[in-house]
């Protein structure tokens, strides 16, 4: 583990728990592709649109894992990344966050299975983002919805299609997702914290 994995690690509060540990998020994303191709009846028109900055990484490996068990699929061509920073309802009340680029696929989304990729399902607020900004971009023939964690608490009638791991909470806990691709080299793991 790094040094800057390991002092993050020194100042997590001590009621933090970790819920799903690498090996678990290997074993979920695996379940995850195998549904999403089940769920599409191949991958035909399929494209994984990751929400930064957690959902991109995980559409990449959603992506490898789909073109691992099929042949002849080039797992970059199904990836893009989809920001929602500018159609998000909170911007007047949250810090700002520098927009990231949004990149689709070579094809597009017209006509395409979309499956919008995030890390934590919380309110729906980011998602019903994600479902504005896809509709500037074009007309999906399905838009679907894939989540590492579901922690409840909706705010809108959103539900994810795919869901690796559903973790009741508390209002007051915080649910932190470490990722190697975001937060350094072997730092893959889910942890459930008191909010301070």
């Amino acid at each position: 583990m790094s040094d800057d994995a390991n002092a993050a690690r020194n100042l997590a509060p001590k009621t933090a728990r970790t819920v799903l540990s690498s090996e678990d998020i290997d074993r979920v994303l695996t379940r995850i592709a195998h549904e999403i191709i089940e769920a599409n009846k191949g991958t035909r028109d399929l494209v994984l649109l990751g929400i930064p900055s957690r959902g991109f990484p995980l559409a990449q490996r959603l992506a490898e894992r789909i073109a691992a068990t099929e042949p002849g699929l080039d797992a970059t061509s199904i990836v893009g990344q989809l920001d929602v920073t500018m159609y998000r309802d909170d911007l007047r009340h949250s810090t700002t966050r520098t927009p990231l680029p949004t990149r689709l696929p070579a094809g597009g989304i017209d006509s395409k299975v979309v499956v919008l990729v995030d890390d934590v399902l919380y309110s729906g607020r980011t998602i019903r983002a994600a479902l504005d900004a896809i509709a500037d971009l074009g007309r999906p023939r399905i838009v679907r919805l894939a989540v590492l964690v579901d922690r409840g608490h909706r705010e809108l009638p959103i539900r994810a299609d795919h869901v690796g791991k559903n973790l009741p909470t508390a209002t007051t806990e915080k649910v932190r997702v470490h990722l190697a691709e975001v937060d350094g080299e072997n730092n893959n793991e889910v942890i459930i914290e008191a909010a301070a």
